[in-house]
């Protein structure tokens, strides 16, 4: 049976590449600002290490009464603490009282500490419980200010890694048409035509992300990439294990399996079209019209009838005729009546079998081939069924109802039971 190439690029696939390329995307800009913050913390820490221990002083030392004056000056020039109390004995100081939030009560113990010829700070500033709006909103608009600051820096990058990806999506759906178009005159099956498609846009998805992952973030170069996403695969495929379970399922079942576009197939009592198989899932039109969803792993795991496989399929019904009738007569009748219809193909393989002797009748079993379609075999049991009713009618051959036959042990029951039967019938 031939099937029909289609050119049509599969959009569908497309978009779905689409999303997990910006999936893949958002991971790499977060990554590249968590290896940059990573490089510029190890930079501090190496700078800390590589610091001479600090000294205390002998000759020279600021007098304590002058370090208490000092500081006392700039808490109050604040105005960000109440009942302020510092004092300092030895170089150490100590601070007492009330900051209005958590921020300046850090600050405060930061001045103190780069204070000169101040060795250490005891710190017993307690934070003001209650809520300083005004305070809290000055924080806030100052958070967003530096975050507008940092987005109108990085605005020009980010913008030229969103037209990466808009040239890169452009791209992938050229790339993944021409293959299409190419591959369709090599009278390539669709599956496979599918999955080179497929393939080509990944490559150049990928290869789009790593481009606009290195414009986004000028230090990261595409070997950095490679290594952060490397690192991440770990976390990355037990996250989403499922996904990448279906992913390789599509690419086994679009490289050879048994089933293709446009086959009917029955898989866990699902039963229809098979209209597209993308990378991570196939679509199945089902007889009824609804569309199925099914996951690739599922269908490579589960057993899959390819109703379709063959251009024809075998159809069995069972008839049966009375008791009184010639069985040899009865088969010759049910075979003409099968060999008229239109729908039955090869008409030397039909196959009349007398089955079973049942309660009521002798059943034969009807075999012919038709078309391999549900709508086919719908189609040709229908006709058949109605063929061998209109000639068996014609034959005089009796299609018997349920026959019961009743037989009593006790004579009496019989009697009585034959007795009123006359009885009744009399009456009427």
């Amino acid at each position: 049976m031939q099937r029909r190439t289609s050119t049509l690029p599969t959009q569908t696939s497309a978009s779905t590449n689409a999303r997990l390329a910006c999936v893949a995307f958002a991971f790499l800009l977060f990554a590249g600002a968590d290896a940059a913050l990573g490089q510029d913390t190890a930079t501090g820490n190496d700078n800390t290490s590589s610091a001479p221990a600090p000294t205390v002083e002998i000759d020279n030392v600021a007098p304590d009464d002058a370090i208490t004056k000092r500081l006392r000056e700039i808490y109050e020039s604040s105005g960000w603490f109440s009942d302020l109390s510092v004092q300092t004995t030895s170089g150490i100081v100590t601070l007492e009282g009330m900051a209005d939030n958590e921020e300046h009560h850090a600050w405060a113990v930061d001045v103190a500490k780069r204070t000169q010829d101040v060795i250490s700070v005891i710190d017993k500033l307690a934070v003001d419980p209650t809520v300083d709006l005004q305070s809290s909103q000055q924080i806030v608009l100052g958070s967003l200010s530096s975050l507008v600051q940092d987005f109108l820096v990085r605005s020009p990058l980010l913008i030229a890694s969103v037209v990466v990806l808009v040239i890169t999506a452009f791209l992938a759906r050229v790339v993944g048409w021409l293959v299409v178009k190419i591959f369709s005159r090599r009278s390539l099956r669709p599956s496979l035509q599918d999955l080179v498609a497929q393939l080509s846009s990944i490559a150049i998805w990928i290869a789009g992300l790593l481009t606009a992952t290195v414009v986004a973030f000028p230090g990261m170069t595409p070997s950095k990439a490679l290594t952060v996403l490397g690192l991440g695969s770990v976390a990355i495929g037990f996250a989403f294990k499922d996904i990448f379970e279906n992913f390789f399922a599509g690419m086994l079942i679009l490289w050879k399996y048994p089933f293709d576009r446009g086959d009917f197939i029955t898989c866990n009592e699902i039963t229809g079209k098979v209209e597209r198989i993308t990378i991570r899932n196939t679509m199945i039109r089902g007889l009824d019209g609804e569309l199925s969803v099914v996951p690739n792993a599922d269908l490579l795991k589960n057993n899959v009838d390819v109703l379709t496989s063959q251009p024809q399929r075998r159809v069995r019904l069972i008839c049966g005729v009375a008791y009184d009738e010639d069985v040899d007569a009865a088969r010759e009748v049910i075979r003409e009546a099968v060999a008229s219809c239109d729908t039955v193909q090869g008409k030397r393989t039909i196959e009349i079998f007398a089955k079973e002797f049942a309660s009521s009748s002798i059943n034969y079993e009807v075999a012919w081939w038709t078309g391999s379609k549900p709508t086919d075999i719908r189609r040709s049991r229908d006709e058949v069924v109605a063929a061998i009713k209109c000639s068996l009618d014609n034959a005089g051959i009796e299609i018997p109802f349920p026959y019961r036959t009743l037989t009593f042990k006790d004579a009496s029951v019989a009697t009585t039971i034959r007795d009123s039967f006359a009885a009744s019938t009399e009456s009427g």
